[in-house]
């Protein structure tokens, strides 16, 4: 992606109600106008993703053009791949993080089911279909926010219709010590598993083997990180070997070094988003 200059860009990080919190990691709605054509990437985290695209459909697929394809809603299980966002220099729309239990208790499917995956809302929660056409009856001049709003709204009637879901404590327990770095033989001593049943109940709940859950949470705090601290210090932080691991696993799980992230992209997110937010 060439870094042809920002014009302006809006985001609103809008405030979950208690009863999503569980569910949801980030609810953002956006109104970019970034100059030129051009193309984002869309990096790997724990979180599942939803865009609800307002104004034109949102032309995505995978960094290497499999299930590209300009869809007025995108689902994205969680994937240890780049995705590739192409845009013709304007995009406005609302982005959704979700948890693993937040597929269940708002999509009514297990995240497992959606890994590595780019689907439209209508083939994932046919409850939900007509949130994009409610999205598409909101005007410019009432912006994103509305859209924002909008979206909560369905959401809550989502969990109404499916209920409160979580993973069993256990393995909630072990993707939160997969997440903090810990080894997967120790989280599973203490969770009380084999490691085979471990990997069993990890894929069963997010789709990926526990190692690499833990890759792509190693990335996304890495990720957190870039810019505000230098590379190796991130490595260091992060787990990583050293520097060069680090631009390592970046080169495959975002498709470009660290470097090339933060002069293509960095830009456009700083000031935007909390150190802890997720792509």
């Amino acid at each position: 992606m060439e870094n042809l200059g920002k014009v302006w860009d809006y985001r609103d990080v809008a405030a979950v109600p208690a009863a999503l919190a569980p569910y949801v990691t980030e609810l953002v709605a956006y109104e970019s106008d970034l100059g030129a054509p051009g193309m984002h990437r869309g990096l790997p985290t724990t979180s599942l993703t939803l865009v609800l695209p307002m104004g034109e459909p949102l032309d995505v697929g995978w960094a290497d053009e499999s299930q590209r394809q300009r869809r007025w809603s995108t689902v994205s299980g969680l994937h240890a791949a780049p995705a590739a966002i192409h845009h013709d220099g304007v995009q406005r729309g609302v982005q959704v993080g979700l948890t693993t239990a937040g597929a269940r208790a708002l999509l009514g499917v297990p995240a497992a089911e959606l890994a590595g995956e780019l689907l439209e809302l209508e083939e994932v929660a046919p409850d939900l279909a007509d949130l994009p056409e409610r999205l598409h009856d909101v005007s410019p001049d009432e912006g994103a926010d509305e859209g924002s709003r909008a979206v909560v709204r369905a959401l809550l009637g989502a969990l109404s219709r499916h209920g409160e879901a979580a993973p069993r404590a256990e393995v909630g327990r072990a993707l939160a010590g997969l997440t903090r770095g810990e080894r997967v033989a120790d989280v599973a001593d203490e969770v009380g598993y084999s490691r085979r049943r471990l990997s069993t109940l990890v894929r069963e709940e997010t789709g990926l083997a526990p190692k690499e859950y833990q890759r792509v949470a190693r990335f996304q705090a890495s990720r957190a990180l870039m810019g505000r601290a230098p590379l190796a210090e991130v490595a260091a932080v992060c787990g990583y070997a050293d520097q060069g691991h680090l631009a390592r696993e970046w080169s495959d799980l975002a498709g470009c070094a660290p470097s090339t992230w933060l002069r293509e992209e960095f830009p456009f997110l700083r000031d935007l988003e909390p150190a802890s937010a997720a792509s």
